[in-house]
């Protein structure tokens, strides 16, 4: 069976603390909870989470749904997001099977990062990484007033902006990446179309502007 990977990359730095982090951990939870009700996306789907604060780090390796367990979040430090990019392309590589002359690989991650600050490690490394990578779609969020949308272009052609980081904000983007994931196993099992950006995703609700 041909897994769909999918990396959610987030931001626990310290501006990250009290009600944001809350509402990230809820929308992890009622995520999974959500595909866990889809048929396709529980027969491809398979999630991985990797923090960044102080340092990048996988709180949860490349997990079928039915065997994800929550994570503990917390939220502190600085925003090293140039060493996230660098173990996200690290993890593809060790994770995702590739295509061979017997048999064919899994499907093109679909990775989904969320910040809501500037990095305060160097990117450069960690943009040709992801660059080098057989990644489908990136999608990055820049959550919050403080949040660099100029930074995470450098990254992705596939940014959205969320206004505020309140709950309300996070859970309405938290669905979205739900049901993204959820028409994404949906195409690859029926179609076998992978997602490349934003375009073949469900459109954004109103919470979630699109920048790019």
């Amino acid at each position: 069976m041909r897994k769909l990977p999918v990396y959610l990359l987030l931001d626990t730095s310290g501006s990250m603390h009290g009600e944001p982090i809350e509402a990230v951990r809820n929308g992890i939870q009622t995520l999974v909870s959500a595909l866990r009700q889809d048929p396709h996306a529980l027969e491809s789907a398979y999630l991985s989470v990797i923090t960044f604060a102080e340092t990048a780090a996988q709180v949860v390796p490349l997990t079928e749904l039915a065997q994800f367990q929550m994570p503990a979040l917390n939220a502190s430090g600085t925003t090293s997001m140039g060493a996230a990019l660098l173990l996200l392309a690290e993890r593809v590589q060790q994770e995702v099977a590739k295509t061979t002359v017997d048999q064919k690989g899994d499907w093109k991650p679909i990775v989904f990062m969320m910040t809501d600050g500037a990095s305060t490690d160097d990117l450069s490394a960690g943009i040709a990484a992801i660059k080098a990578a057989k990644i489908g779609a990136l999608i990055a969020c820049a959550a919050g007033p403080a949040a660099d949308t100029t930074e995470l272009q450098r990254i992705t052609d596939s940014v959205v902006k969320l206004d505020t980081t309140d709950s309300n904000t996070i859970r309405a983007f938290f669905k979205w990446v739900s049901a993204s994931i959820a028409t994404t196993s949906q195409k690859v099992d029926l179609n076998k179309k992978e997602a490349a950006g934003l375009l073949d995703l469900p459109p954004p609700p109103p919470e979630i502007n699109v920048v790019v």
